[in-house]
């Protein structure tokens, strides 16, 4: 809304500034035009001819619009924030109601806004002269006459209810025309009632309280509001000051001596008090001691009277555990002996039986190697027959072998013995003439072993 307000008045302005332009400009024309009339150029009219005429319609009405946006921005008023506003008529004067922050409207040119800082102000005095010397120094009178320095701090505000009334009835500014008096004069007023060393020490706070009620009730009434009065120091004078020194160094030397003889007293005392409690903790302790060894001996002798019959109890007992010890002892012994015998039994028991399962496995892995050895037998006897009838419908095959186990480099043919269609036929018959022969004495060999049927075919070979 600052803006707007602003960027109305910009409007305002550029309005009327065109106004004055455009009957600036046509006035300029104008100027131009009668000086070309008057020169004597060709076809010129004369000092009486036509002249440019001035826009002063358009002019007045640039003059007219420019009023509106001029008078709603200074109807337009902003309280920053923290400030509060008071109406103030050219005609009625200051009106009622407190304008807080935000945008207000007014009447242009006939009202204006007074503004006022509501947050919280502080006013500050010396007790004596600073190097800054910007705050007051405020002096006041006790009642020996004498002169002492405050130095005070009030923190106070206005009250928003009350700004018109604080605008038209008190002196502007309020800090230095209204709160600065008020404060020196109810602290001077208070004074003169009090003693240099109360206001100093005893009724300070006292002093401070009733100094804050009066500068209250007196702001109040003008409308302001005070939230805190603080005391912050106390100045002195300089002789007074010496005196209440060594006055206070006497004061504090008695104090002391007071209390060191309050002290000794107390440790007598004390001493003595020790010295009644030692006295009873001895008398306690021996009492207690003679009635611990009455009890005690009570004790002992009921202790007595139940102890015997136990003793030979424990005695008793002792003579029954040894017994019970001793006939253990000998039932281990027996049940030792028979554990041994039951012992060498079961191994005597487990060895012969180890001897004849290893006896039964022998004699089974005997007749499992002779039924093997047999089984062997049978089956070469029945090859050897099988081969042996191979061989006696085939007499030439031994040839064959013979004669392939003899070199790898002999190609052996096989033809049929009749010979027919073969152009070796007889060549094979002369070489195979002594067959029957040696079929013969095959057959006269079968009862022989197979090694010597064998060395014997080879030497019928050879």
């Amino acid at each position: 809304m600052f803006a707007l307000k602003w960027l109305l008045m910009a409007a305002g302005v550029a309005m009327f500034g065109t106004a004055a332009g455009v009957v600036a400009y046509d006035v300029y024309l104008a100027m131009q035009f009668q000086k070309l009339m008057g020169s004597g150029e060709p076809g010129a009219a004369g000092p009486a001819g036509p002249r440019r005429p001035i826009r002063w319609p358009l002019a007045m009405k640039l003059f007219g619009w420019a009023w509106a946006p001029l008078l709603v921005a200074l109807s337009m008023v902003v309280v920053p924030e923290g400030l509060g506003g008071v109406r103030i008529s050219q005609i009625s004067g200051v009106q009622q109601g407190t304008l807080y922050p935000g945008i207000h409207l007014i009447v242009p040119l006939v009202q204006r806004v007074a503004a006022y800082d509501l947050r919280d102000h502080l006013f500050t005095t010396t007790a004596a002269p600073d190097a800054a010397g910007k705050s007051e120094i405020l002096t006041v009178q006790t009642r020996e006459g004498l002169t002492m320095g405050l130095a005070i701090s009030v923190r106070y505000r206005l009250d928003p209810q009350r700004l018109g009334y604080i605008h038209a009835n008190l002196a502007q500014p309020v800090d230095s025309e209204i709160v600065a008096p008020v404060v020196s004069t109810a602290f001077r007023d208070l004074a003169p009632n009090y003693v240099v060393r109360e206001v100093f020490a005893s009724k300070r706070d006292e002093f401070r309280t009733k100094s804050t009620k009066t500068i209250t009730d007196r702001l109040a009434s003008d409308g302001i509001v005070v939230k805190e009065v603080l005391l912050r120091d106390v100045h002195l004078p300089a002789e007074y000051a010496k005196g209440l020194e060594g006055l206070l160094l006497k004061e504090q030397e008695s104090e002391r001596m007071e209390f060191e003889t309050e002290i000794s007293a107390k440790q007598v005392r004390i001493a003595e008090l020790h010295a009644e409690a030692a006295k009873a903790q001895q008398l306690k302790r021996s009492e207690a001691d003679a009635a611990s060894r009455v009890i005690a001996a009570k004790a002992e002798a009921d202790a007595m009277q139940y102890t015997l019959p136990l003793k030979k109890k424990q005695i008793e007992e002792s003579r029954l555990e040894a017994e019970a010890r001793k006939e253990a002892t000998v039932q281990n012994a027996d049940a030792a002996a028979q554990s041994k015998i039951t012992d060498s039994k079961a191994e005597a028991e487990r060895r012969r039986l180890l001897a004849a399962a290893d006896a039964d496995t022998t004699r089974l892995a005997a007749a499992a190697n002779a039924d093997t050895i047999r089984l062997t037998a049978a089956a070469d006897s029945e090859r050897l027959q099988q081969e042996a009838a191979v061989l006696k419908q085939n007499p030439m095959l031994i040839q064959k072998i013979i004669a392939e186990r003899l070199s790898d480099k002999l190609q052996i043919i096989m033809v049929p013995t009749d010979g027919r269609n073969f152009f070796a036929s007889d060549v094979l018959r002369s070489a195979f003439a002594g067959v029957p022969a040696a079929n013969s004495t095959e057959d006269a060999d079968q009862d022989a072993p197979a090694p010597a049927r064998k060395t014997a075919q080879a030497a019928k070979i050879k």
